[in-house]
């Protein structure tokens, strides 16, 4: 790994957002899915979360410009695994609905752990998300259209959680745990031996403090071996 992109991929953790996230509820479109994924890293998400109902879905190569490489996606069988999951994690749990007890979008503190749905293309949220919602939240619009595409209307609601974090100094703060940030470091750095080490199920290695691999001679020889 060179001494620069070990300096860059240190300056994306540093301004990752552990506990803001998004949770796609049967969004399958793939320029919808990569469009989401680019915008989360774009944003400083460091993981989303996707719910299958009936398959599971991949995020394809190529229509993302690499972000999935860099934001983990979480898979759950049904929306109450996936909200469970979230609100084990102290996160608020937004929906994206127009309803009576919506309110603005901007009017969220996004400062606090936040996971927001939104749902399937073509058919909206469920009413299961509906009602395990913590609150539900709305775009105002003005012109004849009723509904954003959802991957516009990710990115208006994740920039105005940005502005947030971002004046209240959030960013500014690393708040990666030693461990994944070891992860992301040795996997973004040197996949090739990333790749052996999960076939041949080994530990990644320490890293120094230029990015190089810290491996004593035993370590070598399991990767190197057939």
């Amino acid at each position: 790994m060179s001494p620069e992109r070990f300096a860059r991929i240190n300056e994306l953790l540093d301004r990752r957002q552990p506990d803001l996230t998004l949770c796609l509820e049967s969004v399958h479109k793939n320029h919808n899915l990569s469009a989401l994924i680019r915008t989360a890293d774009a944003v400083g998400l460091h993981e989303v979360h996707a719910i299958w109902f009936d398959r599971k879905g991949r995020v394809k190569g190529g229509t993302a410009m690499g972000s999935q490489q860099w934001v983990r996606v979480n898979h759950h069988d049904s929306t109450e695994a996936a909200v469970a999951q979230l609100k084990a994690e102290n996160k608020q749990v937004l929906v994206t609905n127009l309803s009576a007890q919506a309110v603005d979008f901007r009017s969220i503190d996004y400062t606090r752990p936040t996971a927001i749905i939104f749902g399937q293309e073509k058919h909206g949220v469920s009413e299961q998300a509906l009602q395990l919602a913590d609150q539900h939240v709305v775009i105002p619009m003005v012109g004849m259209a009723q509904s954003l595409n959802v991957s516009v209307a990710a990115a208006a609601i994740l920039y105005e959680a940005q502005r947030q974090r971002e004046n209240a100094g959030m960013y500014q703060s690393p708040q990666l745990s030693a461990e994944e940030r070891h992860r992301v470091l040795f996997e973004g750095g040197h996949p090739i031996f990333a790749k052996i080490c999960r076939r041949k199920k080994l530990p990644y290695p320490v890293l120094d403090a230029q990015g190089q691999i810290v491996a004593d001679a035993s370590w070598w020889q399991a990767v190197r071996s057939a």
